[in-house]
């Protein structure tokens, strides 16, 4: 069993032989508690906001890049919404103007691919419906740290998800009012309204994303998060959200959505955010990164605690169904108890917090947890190798040493 806390993602980040030190192993337990970090490695974890997330918890995340903030392990806390100024971010092009912010109703989207095509602005959606859903949102490569390969790219642990209230209008009722679609269509394709670099062909840098026709009866054109207003760090003014699909899928600033016939060729769908084996290069032909699959870690304690009762507590979710059971380990997955989900079930797309209480020696635990959805869908002991370290959801990679004294 692999575990890391983030702190320690964090400091390898910027030191890639510290990585592999700390990952490539059966000894990862050990490695945790034997190896300080260095004083170079305390300065680099400490990157500054950026300005358009400047309002951001700072203790509470860790900043790998100005496009990616990852979320502590332990800031996750025991609730089921995760609060707005904790929540990750990853910008796969830098934001739009903060000034699309001051008249966010002005906004506009244009419609293609229905039997009426038509440019709404926010304002305007907002008299066709309104539902809120809760809903994960989890990048694609949320656990690649702990795959062994290194792959490139934002070492997250755990910290690239969160669980969010989406606001705004149903997508199904924004077409239906449009005519509906036309014939022969079988995906939705999102552009986002980043502005792009000038002098490159646009394909290669454009955020656009196409998913199966299904996911229309839960997409949502969204216009606030957590009951405000949806800020510009995480697609204010508009997004598009897909529950139960990967975030890179839940296109930010959307300033257009297609229906059509086939899969955009912009590179990040054709050849990018898929399964493909280590050494190989993206294709469409390859698995694409959009349905979630069942996934839980524990999310505190995380490294140490007294002896007596213990509340171990984690968080669970089955991306388009709802789960139904946890379970969790003390010993690396040789034996398993039931856990119990807490709070109320805020729907089939959301997470579920759970809680373990265990009376605990003082000694060394190596905890791990494991979903299970109501299709009988387990979360597996290992990870699937890829070149992009694309969609972790092994429980033994999860895991964490929990020092009791």
């Amino acid at each position: 069993m692999k575990a890391i806390d983030n702190t320690e993602t964090a400091s390898c980040l910027t030191n890639p032989g510290r990585r592999r030190v700390l990952l490539g192993g059966a000894g990862t337990f050990a490695a945790l508690s034997l190896i300080p970090l260095s004083p170079l490695a305390r300065a680099e974890e400490k990157l500054a906001l950026p300005d358009y997330a400047v309002w951001k918890e700072a203790d509470a995340v860790i900043v790998h890049s100005k496009k990616t903030i990852e979320t502590k392990r332990d800031a996750i806390g025991s609730g089921g919404i995760t609060s707005t100024d904790r929540l990750y971010v990853r910008n796969n092009l830098p934001p739009p103007s903060a000034e699309v912010m001051t008249n966010a109703d002005a906004w506009e989207i244009r419609i293609e691919g229905v039997n009426r095509p038509a440019t709404l602005t926010v304002a305007e959606l907002k008299k066709i419906g309104v539902e809120t859903v809760v809903a994960v949102l989890q990048c694609s490569g949320n656990g690649r740290a702990f795959f062994e390969h290194g792959p490139g790219g934002t070492q997250w642990a755990t910290g690239a998800a969160g669980c969010v209230a989406w606001t705004g209008v149903p997508l199904k009722q924004v077409i239906d009012r449009l005519g509906g679609y036309q014939a022969g269509m079988q995906y939705i394709t999102s552009t986002g309204g980043e502005t792009l670099p000038e002098g490159l062909d646009q394909k290669l840098v454009v955020v656009e994303r196409s998913v199966p026709l299904r996911a229309l009866d839960h997409a949502i054109l969204a216009w606030e998060m957590n009951d405000e207003p949806l800020p510009l760090a995480h697609g204010g003014p508009l997004r598009i959200v897909i529950p139960g699909y990967f975030g890179v899928n839940n296109v930010k600033y959307v300033k257009q959505i297609a229906f059509t016939e086939q899969q955009t060729t912009a590179k990040i769908q054709a050849s990018g955010y898929r399964i493909r084996p280590v050494g190989e290069k993206g294709a469409p032909d390859q698995p694409s990164m959009w349905e979630m699959p069942v996934k839980s870690w524990v999310t505190s304690p995380v490294s140490r605690s007294k002896a007596g009762i213990n509340m171990i507590y984690g968080v669970a979710f089955g991306g388009t169904v709802p789960l139904e059971k946890i379970e969790l380990s003390m010993d690396a997955g040789k034996t398993w108890q039931a856990a119990r989900f807490l709070g109320a079930d805020m729907g089939p797309y959301a997470w579920r917090p759970f809680v373990f209480a265990t009376d605990l020696k003082p000694g060394t635990y190596e905890i791990v947890s494991r979903a299970t959805d109501i299709n009988g869908q387990t979360q597996p002991k290992h990870r699937t190798d890829n070149e992009r370290g694309y969609g972790n959801n092994s429980w033994s990679d999860h895991g964490l040493s929990l020092q009791v004294s």
